[in-house]
């Protein structure tokens, strides 16, 4: 009966096959950066970053694309740098409205060629903290790479 517990360590998240901070924080007109960690069987896969709850309807979706190495939208940038098996999110410009929990994840559904992916979609929790003016020593650092 270990088998199901085994599966279900794989879909919690934040489990070994993606890491990620659980806090960052910028400044009010500032910038932050989150870089998130995989395990190499997830190199082919597409990076996302959504605003919880992450659904289409509810939040923009920012993911990476096989033809390109950074994709924008608006202030949000994501790159895969499959070399070090890491994607990174850039947020520009910080406005008070963008604190709150992000999702920094790999969408198994399917692989940028078609192929259907057959592992657990792994995801951590981000939340987001904007400060009211430049870090200092009293704030959390304005990037988290971890």
């Amino acid at each position: 009966m270990w088998l199901p517990s085994a599966l279900l360590l794989l879909c919690v998240p934040g489990s070994w096959s993606l890491s990620g901070p659980s806090e960052v924080a910028g400044p009010v007109g500032g910038s932050l950066s989150v870089q998130c960690r995989y395990s190499k069987e997830y190199e082919a896969f597409v990076k996302y970053w959504c605003r919880q709850p992450c659904l289409p309807i509810f939040s923009e979706v920012v993911k990476t694309s096989a033809s390109r190495g950074e994709v924008r939208s608006g202030r949000v940038s994501i790159a895969d740098q499959p070399g070090s098996l890491t994607f990174t999110v850039t947020l520009r410009n910080l406005t008070a409205s963008d604190a709150g929990k992000y999702r920094c994840g790999i969408s198994t559904l399917l692989l940028d060629d078609g192929i259907s992916g057959f592992l657990p979609e792994p995801f951590v929790q981000v939340q987001v903290l904007v400060t009211p003016g430049p870090c200092s020593a009293a704030s959390t650092s304005c990037s988290s790479f971890s």
